[in-house]
């Protein structure tokens, strides 16, 4: 981060940077709590989920009027502007993090009495390690200003691609040995678009970093199955 002559500026800028740092831990801890709500029939580690959103969409909406009262008190330039927007949209991909996690949570209270078997929810616990490991590789990139690692973890998008391709044939094939797994692997079916989509968000954090350090977005193609990103006007009404 840039030092200033005052000494304001630099604790607006700190500021934002604390506020996208509990975020991030908020939504790592999201992740890991509502798989595990899943995978063990626990509603009340569920419900704690979902009431955990609340204070990430408060953090989400702080940062942004945050970000905005400093753009128009600063009028910031350059890398100063670069840092500014990229708190923004990192909070914007955090704040939705959290809503998939708390999707994850709801799934779970939905199929808490469905019959199930441990093998059909391991394949999608370790889709959920990668993408939690992806999550945790970027914020730390972020955090360090590192653009190696963001590209790695931008061009690791593929393998949980790849993961959730796996999950679905292993899903399918549960649901056509037995029907009565028919509704609960439905269930985790959803689920596993929510963990792939954690990745997505994952990888749009990779751009941003990249983009703060060189001021340039990432060469090359973006990992196939990945989503363009968001506008910022959108990732602030999603």
């Amino acid at each position: 981060m840039t030092d200033h002559t005052l000494k304001a500026y630099d604790k607006e800028l700190e500021t934002l940077e604390r506020r996208i740092a509990e975020m991030g831990g908020i939504a790592e801890k999201m992740v890991i709590d509502a798989m595990d709500a899943l995978s063990n029939s626990d509603a009340a580690l569920a419900q704690a989920v979902i009431v955990s959103d609340e204070r990430l969409d408060a953090l989400q909406r702080e940062i942004e009027e945050a970000a905005i009262l400093t753009i128009a008190r600063r009028q910031p330039m350059a890398i100063d502007l670069r840092e500014i927007i990229g708190a923004i949209r990192v909070a914007g991909d955090l704040e939705r993090v959290g809503d998939l996690a708390k999707n994850i949570a709801k799934r779970s209270l939905k199929i808490g009495g469905e019959p199930r078997s441990r093998r059909e929810i391991v394949g999608l616990k370790h889709m959920n390690d990668v993408a939690t490991e992806l999550l945790k590789d970027v914020l730390d990139a972020y955090a360090q200003r590192d653009m190696d690692r963001a590209r790695a973890v931008w061009e690791r998008d593929v393998e949980l691609d790849a993961l959730e391709d796996s999950v679905f044939r292993d899903l399918l094939t549960h649901m056509m040995e037995d029907p009565r797994n028919i509704s609960y692997c439905a269930h985790l079916l959803f689920c596993s678009k929510n963990v792939e989509r954690i990745g997505d968000h994952a990888t749009n954090i990779a751009e941003t970093v990249f983009y703060l350090v060189t001021g340039h977005p990432l060469p090359g193609e973006r990992p196939k199955g990945a989503p363009e990103p968001s506008a910022l006007a959108s990732e602030a009404s999603a």
